[in-house]
């Protein structure tokens, strides 16, 4: 039975893709430690899957868009419908705004962070039985990328973050995601284990991840709600993340390697418990 609580449940928000615009993009600072969520502000991203899903997001404010002469046709089709202006430009001006040794295949799109959006939200509406991924102080920003689009692939209603210890969505985010960060909102919120609470109000079981595990993903109820908890590579999840979970679980994985990476391990999760 859910827990009861003083109060209604915890709201928590999403912000868009954050990185300032016209300078050299650098990659995520790991770990990095916030006293608060950063202020919102325009970010650049490249490569066309990240560029083309951030044209066809209708929710989403592209306040520039470039292109050098011959990637235009990749994004033209879009940028028309959309009415958004194609500046074409030569492929060194892109790679002066992306990170060193970036495959930005000709475009990049500054865009504006997408509105708020918190977990009641996000889970709202969505087609059951939803699933929601929980990750707890995962730090690098490639895998949160790997993580939203094999969430977007299995349908995933959201990916919930802590703000202090997550990268801020950058253009090496939304490329590693290859277009997902547009389609699956990243939460982010103060606090995982208030967070994973606020799930059992809404009907979620809370499932997590953990190699030692003597219970079975396989036997998981699949016709639930499921919340599936990861915690970072080598430390795993935290003790409040772990009692806060209803049951852990492991992959069945060979002794001769028995973890995953947290992407490679999320994405079969995932396909272990599809409906």
């Amino acid at each position: 039975m859910p827990k009861s609580r003083p109060q209604g449940p915890r709201r928590h928000q999403h912000t868009g893709p954050q990185q300032r615009p016209e300078q050299r993009a650098v990659p995520d600072r790991q770990g990095e430690r916030r006293s608060g969520a950063p202020k919102a502000e325009p970010q650049w991203v490249w490569g066309l899957h990240p560029v083309r899903a951030a044209l066809a997001n209708k929710r989403r404010t592209i306040k520039r868009l470039l292109a050098a002469p011959q990637a235009q046709g990749g994004v033209a089709a879009l940028a028309k419908d959309r009415n958004i202006p194609v500046e074409i430009v030569e492929p060194g001006r892109i790679a002066n705004l992306v990170p060193p040794d970036s495959v930005h295949q000709g475009v990049a799109a500054l865009l504006a962070p997408m509105e708020a959006m918190d977990i009641q939200d996000a889970v709202e509406g969505q087609p059951g039985p939803r699933r929601v991924v929980v990750l707890d102080q995962v730090t690098d920003p490639h895998n949160i990328g790997a993580i939203l689009r094999s969430s977007a692939a299995f349908g995933v209603a959201a990916v919930i973050v802590q703000d202090r210890h997550t990268p801020q969505v950058s253009g090496i985010v939304a490329k590693a995601a290859s277009g997902a960060a547009e389609i699956v909102p990243l939460v982010r919120v103060t606090n995982i284990a208030r967070a994973l609470e606020e799930l059992e109000e809404l009907g979620f079981q809370r499932i997590g991840l953990a190699d030692e595990a003597t219970g079975e993903i396989g036997a998981l109820d699949r016709t639930r709600d499921l919340a599936i908890v990861l915690g970072a590579e080598g430390d795993g999840m935290r003790r409040l993340t772990r009692e806060n979970c209803d049951l852990l679980v492991s992959l069945p994985t060979r002794p001769q390697m028995p973890s995953l990476n947290v992407s490679n391990a999320c994405a079969v999760a995932l396909f272990a418990v599809l409906p």
